[in-house]
């Protein structure tokens, strides 16, 4: 099985690119905090690539500093670089993302109550109020 699950904060806004098909693909870093020892610990930054809509949400939702969950699987693929060296790189394609706080909140601007993407607000009404 193939799992990843992190919780870190972006260390840079998502970039958001599109594809010669039109598919939208959102790349970003979040840096995970790691415990050494004692009371100390050291960061990790894991590349993270997003496709399709969920890049888009992403790619409009997300700033840096920000606070994620995400889940995915590990990827390793190869490419060769301009000197032509053949280059390994790792990183997590995510299938889900939860936007642990609000985007103002990472901006400094308050409010760092929890947000989850996957959730609804107070705007869904119980089955009994929909008009059909």
């Amino acid at each position: 099985m193939n799992k990843v699950i992190l919780v870190g904060r972006l260390t840079q806004d998502p970039e958001i690119r599109y594809t010669q098909t039109g598919k939208a693909v959102a790349s970003f870093t979040v840096a995970v905090n790691r415990f050494v020892s004692q009371g100390r610990s050291e960061a990790d930054f894991i590349p993270v690539v997003v496709w399709d809509k969920l890049a888009e949400v992403c790619g409009n939702n997300l700033t840096k500093g920000q606070r994620v969950l995400v889940e995915g699987r590990l990827q390793i693929r190869s490419y060769e670089g301009n000197d032509g060296q053949k280059r390994r790189v790792a990183e997590v394609v995510a299938q889900n993302i939860e936007f642990l706080e609000r985007k103002q909140a990472a901006e400094g601007g308050g409010g760092n109550k929890d947000f989850n993407v996957n959730t609804f607000g107070p705007d869904v009404f119980p089955e009994e109020e929909i008009p059909f």
